[in-house]
Parts: structure tokens; C-alpha cells; sequence
């Protein structure tokens, strides 16, 4: 008989660790971002406290603030330092001891809180009434704090609201004199403004200086010696439309004797810092009628405390502080941000270029501005520590949220230390796609600066459907941080194409100016050069490219309808479409002859002529519309002139109407559920138009 082989023992595999397999970004990720904010460095260089948010409870944001350590020359992992669940703006009392914040525990009465930096129970140090409070500010010898709060009006208060409420009468109405009384995202407000109050560390005791601000929206800082205050004002009675008018004074907090500083240019005039070694003011503004938001750059000044004689250091740079990136993963703030060297030689600030956002100082004697970031991102100012050689910073990119990150200030390029990643287990799991720029050229030789994103998926040999998506303002600019919106649509097989036609911020002051009074101009050029571009694309189906935008990008996706059968389908969102019925009903009153030629009641004729709705007439294209009741900035009055022209024409066309509790920062700031509910509309849409 033949000897049988032997049996082989079976082989044991060994155990490999496995890369996980990737998934595609959905419009649900929204619920496990981390946003990251408002990175404020101790005195000693030593901690980084934070502000972070999250979706929390009940379809509500948790807002607590982080901390950051070091010791023995390593960062230790962030952690969770308060769990008020409404707590923002942390600021390092100067000894570096204990940490004050705005605690909204109560949502109806904010107050300062106070929290040892080694930790424990915070406990509130003010008892403000029912209203809002804005920001404030530490005294340098530690004794007082400044703050910004406003009261809400006796009528709607929360008691009174729930007295009527039991005696079954309506709500009652407003009673409205001056034409600054509401701001979105702020809500109705009517006569009450925010003013400054004093409050004693020791005991917690606020009095209110008057500082005669016609708006409430002044900026201010102490002196070093915490003797005085300066503070940025408007006393017009049209403050809101008459930013020339702005001055500078002085405050003595012993007497509280109000001293204007002379001989300043009139223009408008924000974020006030005083010099550390008390001999300068700075402040962010420009000569000249226009208020700050403006097609004008916006400049870094200095001036003398008592004489004023305010000079420029930024005027010979086409740069704006004002140049602002819109994203929807964090908060487009138009304001600019000014930070002092300790030793009073160098200011810092943060400037927007080319669709990146820099940390640039120039020093008080004027010359170049020099760049201390660099890098195709997105980099936000905290502050400096006490010696001045650390500086806390946000830095994002178009596949990183926001993190934490500290600057080493000895050089003239930044050294930065990482020293968050708290969105890493959520975006590990991702696969997302990055983007590829160009400069496209217009017949009219403009250079339009375009960025394309790709599905994280795509093949070389296949064509894709795209959108082409065009940011708001208009002065404002698109930038390279994380946009969730376009990953989503690159995800679900979309070419997403976004640019910065003239009237963008960023690339200096010709750019951004050649659309003054004349919206659908110069802009509507560009965006035609981008969409020639997209036709050409090797990836790019030609017939199926769609166009959407909110806000300023809603005005030009009504006016590319209206001008154009090109794009398949469009979504309009929060947009503008008559600037005739427009006038008015925005929360910012404007001046006849300054932005726009003429008025809207006699000489509307600019007006009209730069208004989509004038050339809807045969509009084919099918559109969602997509708008908040409670949009103080563009009424929903121009949304439903959109939703009307087209039904009426036929055309197909679908409305959604957000609450009125939802504002014109619904798609970055508003309830998670009507972030979301939005996102699965747009979803949608191009789904049901775009697909083959």
C-alpha cells in the first residue's frame, strides 16, 4: 500500500492591523464637528484656554471652554475646563491666576464668571438684568474689568413677556425713533444700546459710563496704567449711515471727564489698542465717508492720545483688514483684529490674501508688512503672552476644521506648535477631497483667482456633473479652510468649482472697487469666464453644470439666470433680487449717492438696472429657493419676488421658508436641525437635476 503524506499543520495567520476603510463625508458629519475658537494665551506662555462647540442636547450647541498645559517642554492633550454648556470669551486676568468668561448659564442674564486657572468651580462675579452682553476687558493692574452690556427693553423681558401671556394679550408693539433698532443675528433691540460699565473685581459692583454712543457698537481698551480709557464713538443721530463721524476720546475713570482726541481724519475708527508703553492709540479705519465694511481698503492708524495727528502705517500696501473668508464651519467675523507687541514696537494683525487668512506685524514706525504665516490655510489671531515670544492662533485648511495651534514669535517666519486635533477621529474616518487652483483670464484681461475640488473618487477618463458656487458680501472672499458644504457635494459626485470675481476682498482695492454701483458688471464677466473655463474642463460634463450661491451669491445666481439658459439648474439662498424694494428693509440703512447713484424713490434707476428681477422675463432654469423669516439683512420679501416671477413663468421651482427664529447665518450658525434640513434640500435638488 502507498504511504500516505503526512498531514500539514494549517497555517496560523497572524494578525495584521487593518488601515480602516474610509467612508465619504455625509451632511450628518455636521453633528460631530468641534468647533474651535478664541484662543487666548496665559500670561506666562505656559496655557492655551479655548472656546469650544459642539452639537450638544435637544438639537442645541454646547459651548465650553478647553485648556491647554505645559510642562517640561511638552503641551499636555487639551481638556475640558468648564461644563457651563454657554460659555465663551475667556480672558487671563494679568497676574495669570484665574480665567474671567462669559458664562450664559442663564440664557436671558449672561454675567462675567470667574474661574481659578488651577481649576474648580467657576463663580459669577457680576448680576447684570436681563439682556446681552457683548465682550470686555481687563484692566492691566487687575482691579477692574470693562464690559459692553445692554439691557433688554422693559416690554420684552422674559417677566413680561409671561404677564401677558397670563392675561391673554398680545405681544405689545414697537414703539420705533431712530433708525438703528435691529441687526441680524442680534434680533429687535428698538432705543436700548449697549454701553460700558465698570465692574470692581473685588466685589463685583458695576456702574455705567456714558459714552454717548448713538449705536451701542464702540470698541475700547485701557491705558496701561488703568487710569483711563480709550473708546471709539458715534454720536450722529444717523450714526449707522454716517461712519465719518466716528471719533476717538479719552476717559477718565476717576472723574469720568470725556476728552475727544484731536485732529483726527474723519473716517471710521474701530478696534481701538492702546500702546503698552502709553504713548500710541491704534486703531483700524480709513479717511473718507464709506464705514468699514466698504470697497475701500480698511488701514491700520496710530496716533498721539492728545493730539491725535493719526497716520496710517498700512497705506502704501494694497492690503484691507477687512478681508474676511466665508466658510459654514466657522463665523465670518467683519471685524479686524490689532494686537501690540509687549514692547510697543510692532503691531500684529491678521490680513486675508488670495484666499488665505496670515498673521502679518508691521512696525509703528511704518515700512514693509511682514508675513509670519504661510502655508495654503486659513490662520486666526488669539493673543500674545506677557514677554510677547508666544502667540496663540486658529489655524484651518481646506481638509482640517480648526484647531489650536501656538506661534513662537523670535523670527520672522513663525515657528507653530499644534496643539489640538480634536476633529482628527471624525476626519481619520474621511475621505475628502482637496483642491487644485487657477488663474482664469477674462476677455477683458482680469485674472479671476478659481479653485476646483474634485470627487474624492473620481477617474481621470470620466465626466462629472459640477457647480459652480459664488460666495456673498460681495466683499468678502472664498477661501482655502474647511467648507463643509463643497466636501458634501464633492462627495456625492460633484465637481465643485468656487472663485473670487471682482468685488472680492483680498486682492487689493482696484478689484474689490470695480463693481461699486455696479453689481452685475464687471462681476457678471468673471463669473462667465469661470463657467467658459468649467465647460472646457477635461472632467466636467458641459450640460450639466448648475450654479448656486447665498446672500451676494444669491443676487449673482439670480442674475445669471436671468441672463443665461446655460446652467441646468440653480439654488438661490438668502438673496438679493431687487435693490429697489430691498432699500430700507435691511438692518443697514445706506445713503443716497454713496454706494449706489441716486435713491431709491426718485432716482432708482441704478438700482433697478443692477437688479435680477428687472431681466427675469423668459427665465427657464429651475430653482430652489432657499430663505430665513428671520433674515434681518436681506428680506424674504426678495425671495418671494423669485418664487413668484418663476411660477408664474412656469418654471420649476421649489421654496423653502426657514423660521423666524432663524437668521441670514442660518448655514454656518443656525439650529443644527435647519443646518441639516438645508443641506438634504441642496441634496436634493441637484440630485433631481444634475444626475443623468
Amino acid at each position: 500500500m502507498p504511504r500516505s503524506r503526512p498531514r500539514r499543520k494549517p497555517r496560523r495567520r497572524t494578525a495584521t492591523a487593518r488601515t480602516p476603510r474610509k467612508r465619504l463625508i455625509t451632511a450628518e458629519d455636521l453633528l460631530q464637528f468641534r468647533w474651535l475658537s478664541d484662543p487666548q494665551i496665559s500670561p506666562d506662555g505656559r496655557h492655551v484656554v479655548f472656546v469650544c462647540k459642539t452639537v450638544g442636547e435637544k438639537n442645541a450647541y454646547a459651548q465650553n471652554l478647553w485648556i491647554v498645559s505645559e510642562a517640561g517642554g511638552k503641551w499636555s492633550p487639551p481638556r475640558q475646563f468648564t461644563s457651563g454648556n454657554r460659555d465663551r470669551h475667556p480672558r487671563w486676568s494679568p497676574d495669570g491666576s484665574t480665567i474671567a468668561f462669559i458664562s450664559g448659564r442663564n440664557k436671558e442674564r449672561p454675567q462675567i464668571a470667574l474661574i481659578s486657572a488651577a481649576g474648580g468651580e467657576a463663580r459669577d462675579l457680576t448680576r447684570f438684568p436681563e439682556g446681552s452682553l457683548r465682550d470686555f476687558k481687563w484692566s492691566p493692574d487687575g482691579r477692574t474689568i470693562a464690559a459692553s452690556f445692554r439691557p433688554q427693553d422693559a416690554d420684552w423681558t422674559t417677566e413680561a413677556k409671561k404677564k401677558r401671556e397670563e392675561a391673554g394679550h398680545s405681544d405689545c408693539p414697537r414703539v420705533i425713533d431712530e433708525p438703528w433698532y435691529r441687526l441680524d443675528g442680534d434680533g429687535y433691540f428698538n432705543a436700548q444700546r449697549y454701553r460700558l460699565h465698570l465692574i470692581d473685581v473685588a466685589s463685583g459692583e458695576a456702574r455705567a459710563i456714558e459714552t454717548h454712543d448713538a449705536t451701542g457698537f464702540f470698541s475700547y481698551d485701557f491705558s496701561p496704567d488703568s487710569k483711563q480709557l480709550a473708546v471709539t464713538r458715534n454720536r450722529d443721530r444717523l450714526a449707522g449711515s454716517r461712519p465719518w463721524k466716528d471719533e476717538i476720546v479719552r476717559i477718565n475713570l476717576a472723574t469720568r471727564r470725556i476728552t475727544p482726541v484731536r485732529n483726527l481724519p474723519e473716517g471710521p475708527k474701530g478696534s481701538v489698542a492702546w500702546s503698552p508703553d502709553g504713548m500710541l492709540l491704534a486703531y483700524a479705519g480709513r479717511i473718507g465717508m464709506d464705514d468699514s465694511y466698504s470697497t475701500e481698503n480698511l488701514e491700520l492708524f496710530i496716533c498721539d492720545p492728545v493730539k491725535g495727528e493719526a497716520r496710517s502705517l498700512t497705506e502704501g500696501e494694497d492690503y484691507c483688514l477687512m478681508a474676511v473668508s466665508i466658510g459654514d464651519t466657522s463665523e465670518a467675523e467683519f471685524a479686524p483684529k490689532l494686537r501690540w507687541s509687549p514692547d510697543s514696537r510692532r503691531l500684529y494683525m491678521q490680513i486675508g490674501w488670495h484666499g488665505q487668512t496670515h498673521i502679518a506685524s508691521v512696525a509703528r514706525r511704518g515700512g514693509k508688512i511682514d508675513f509670519h504665516t504661510k502655508g495654503v490655510a486659513s490662520h486666526q489671531l488669539g493673543n500674545l503672552s506677557a514677554d510677547g515670544r508666544r502667540m496663540a492662533i486658529v489655524r484651518g485648511t481646506t481638509m482640517t476644521l480648526d484647531e489650536i495651534a501656538v506661534a513662537t514669535v523670535n523670527a520672522a517666519q513663525f515657528g507653530l506648535t499644534p496643539l489640538t486635533n480634536l476633529n482628527k477621529p471624525l476626519l481619520d474616518q474621511l475621505k475628502l477631497a482637496d483642491i487644485r487652483e487657477h488663474w482664469i483670464k477674462t476677455p477683458d484681461d482680469t485674472k479671476v483667482h478659481t479653485w476646483v475640488m474634485m470627487p474624492p473618487d473620481a477617474k481621470a477618463n470620466r465626466k462629472y456633473p459640477a457647480i459652480l458656487e459664488v460666495h456673498g458680501g460681495p466683499h468678502g472672499q472664498y477661501g482655502v479652510g474647511f467648507f463643509h458644504e463643497f466636501q458634501m457635494l464633492a462627495a456625492q459626485g460633484y465637481i465643485v468649482v468656487f472663485s473670487n470675481p471682482r468685488g472680492s476682498k483680498g486682492y487689493g482695492r482696484e478689484h474689490t472697487a470695480a463693481i461699486r454701483g455696479s453689481w452685475g458688471g464687471a462681476d457678471w464677466v468673471d463669473i462667465q469666464a469661470v463657467h467658459q473655463f468649467m465647460k472646457k474642463h477635461r472632467s466636467i460634463d458641459s450640460k450639466r453644470i448648475g450654479i448656486m450661491g447665498g446672500s451676494y451669491g444669491g443676487y449673482m445666481t439670480n442674475w445669471a439666470i436671468g441672463h443665461c439658459d446655460e446652467f441646468r439648474a440653480a439654488i438661490t439662498d438668502r438673496c438679493v433680487s431687487n435693490l429697489v424694494s430691498m432699500f430700507g428693509n435691511s438692518d443697514y440703512m445706506e445713503l443716497p449717492d454713496r454706494y449706489w447713484e441716486g435713491n431709491a424713490w426718485d432716482r432708482p434707476e441704478a438700482r433697478w438696472n443692477s437688479s435680477p428681477i428687472k431681466y427675469f422675463k423668459g427665465v427657464k432654469t429651475p430653482t430652489l429657493i432657499i430663505h430665513s423669516e428671520g433674515d434681518l439683512r436681506c428680506n424674504i420679501e426678495q425671495a418671494e419676488q423669485v418664487f413668484t416671477a418663476l411660477k408664474l413663468q412656469n418654471v420649476p421651482a421649489r421654496f423653502v421658508r426657514y423660521p423666524r427664529s432663524t437668521s441670514h447665518g442660518l448655514s454656518r450658525g443656525g439650529p443644527p436641525d435647519m443646518r441639516l434640513h438645508r443641506l438634504r434640500q441642496i441634496s436634493e435638488w441637484w440630485g433631481r437635476w444634475m444626475k443623468k
